[in-house]
C-alpha cells in the first residue's frame, strides 16, 4: 500500500495509484495534442480558458471570443476535482 515500506526500504506504491497517474498523464499528453491540431487547423483563432490552483488560491484566466464559457468549464472542473481530492482522503482515512 502507499506510505508502506517494501523489502528494498523504499515507500510503496499502490497499483491504483499508479494507474490514476498514468491515466492522467495520457489524458494530459492527449489535450496538448488536441490543442495543438486544433491550433494549427483554425489558424491560431481559437479562445482560451482555463483554472490553476496552486493550494487553496485559483488563477483564473482566458482570452478570446468564447473564453467566458471556457473559464465557467474550468472553474466548475476545478471544483469538482478539489471535491474528489476531500471525498477521496475521507474515504482513506476511513479504511485505515
Amino acid at each position: 500500500m502507499l506510505g508502506e515500506d517494501d523489502n528494498n526500504g523504499g515507500i510503496g506504491v499502490s497499483g491504483r495509484f499508479l494507474g490514476l497517474l498514468l491515466v492522467g498523464l495520457a489524458l494530459l499528453f492527449i489535450g496538448i495534442v488536441v490543442l495543438v491540431v486544433a491550433s494549427i487547423v483554425l489558424g491560431g483563432s481559437g479562445s482560451v480558458g482555463g483554472v490553476i490552483l496552486i493550494g487553496p488560491i485559483p488563477i483564473v484566466f482566458g482570452a478570446g471570443p468564447n473564453s467566458t464559457w471556457l473559464i465557467i468549464v474550468s472553474i466548475i472542473l476545478a471544483l469538482l476535482s478539489v471535491a474528489l481530492f476531500i471525498l477521496m482522503s475521507r474515504r482513506a482515512r476511513k479504511e485505515e
